[in-house]
Parts: C-alpha cells; sequence; structure tokens
C-alpha cells in the first residue's frame, strides 16, 4: 500500500463571519489560522472585508508577512467595509462573481464561524465539487463545538439518503485551524 503524496497547497480561501460572535474563541482561531498560513506560506484568498473574522484572519496573515488576496463586490466597497491594506484587491459586480473568482484563485477552503453568508459561500464550492466542477478540499473549524449542530445535520441528510457517503466525506471537520490544515495538506 503506498502513501499519499502530500497536496500542494499555495492558496487557501477562507470564508468567515463579517462580525466578531459572541465567544473570543472565534476570533482567537481567526488569528490563529491567519498566523499558521502565514508561517506555512500559504496565501490567503477571502472576501476582501475589514470586518469582523474576516478582519481578523486578513490582519494575522499580514502581520506574518504573507499575502491577502480579497475579493469583493462593488455593493460591500459602497459601505466601505473593504480591507484597504490588502496585497492585492478585486471588486467584482456580484456575490456569484466574488464566488467564482475566489474558487479560481484557491487550492482549498476553510470555513470558520460565521452566518448566511459563510454557509452560503461553503454550500455552492461544495456543490460544485459534488457536481465534479472542482476536486479541491474544503474542511470546517469547529472551534467551540461551533458547527456540532450543522455536521449533526449533513449525518441526517446522509443518513435519509440525500446526500451519499462519498459527498458527505466533501466536508473534513476538525476542532483547530492546525488540525485542519494538516488534515487538508496530507490529502
Amino acid at each position: 500500500m503506498s502513501a499519499t503524496a502530500p497536496r500542494v497547497i499555495r492558496s487557501i480561501c477562507v470564508f468567515c463571519g463579517s462580525r466578531h460572535g459572541s465567544n473570543p474563541a472565534y476570533a482567537e482561531a481567526a488569528r490563529e489560522l491567519g498566523r499558521l498560513m502565514a508561517e506555512r506560506g500559504i496565501r490567503l484568498v477571502y472576501g476582501g472585508g475589514r470586518v469582523g473574522l474576516m478582519g481578523e484572519v486578513a490582519d494575522a496573515v499580514l502581520a506574518g508577512g504573507g499575502q491577502v488576496i480579497g475579493v469583493i463586490p462593488s455593493l460591500l466597497v459602497e459601505k466601505e467595509v473593504e480591507h484597504r491594506g490588502l496585497t492585492q484587491l478585486h471588486e467584482v459586480g456580484s456575490m456569484h462573481e466574488r464566488k467564482a473568482l475566489m474558487e479560481q484563485l484557491s487550492d482549498a477552503f476553510v470555513v470558520l464561524p460565521g452566518g448566511f453568508g459563510t454557509l452560503d459561500e461553503a454550500c455552492e464550492i461544495l456543490t460544485w465539487a459534488q457536481l465534479g466542477l472542482h476536486a479541491k478540499p474544503l474542511g470546517l473549524v469547529n472551534t467551540a463545538g461551533y458547527y456540532d449542530l450543522l455536521t449533526g445535520f449533513l449525518d441526517h441528510a446522509q443518513g435519509e439518503d440525500f446526500i451519499s457517503a462519498t459527498n458527505r466525506r466533501l466536508v473534513r471537520v476538525e476542532a483547530t485551524a492546525a488540525a485542519l490544515l494538516d488534515r487538508l495538506i496530507a490529502g
């Protein structure tokens, strides 16, 4: 039996909240992910915001000397939430264009705590993987059990035969950013 070669990941798209949430562990996890990405030379691709967990992860990558590419729709630029200190910022016309460009620029996807937008982004990327439009890994950082109910739903949907076992395995889950990065890279 041969060992799987480690996956080369140069760029990770991070989906996360534009708010900090109620638990300080969420912001801590975002900063930890950013620090680890910078240490490992992995470029961050994200939604381009300066607020919430989005700002935390971007600032941590930048503080560690890493590269950050933001992709932000014009409507959010108008609300003045864009991060102006990034390596590169792409302004696009729509949320769909945002997701498509983030997918093109990324080798993998990490999901931190967030709300509707975070779930929308993660579900669309998972749907594209299910349809064979890409084969890039996606994982959830389950900080303080944030995604326990979602993973329970996914298990239930698989049990009810709405999600195949193969597609259920598309969602990798780890409690920490370090464990998830190691898992994504391991293949």
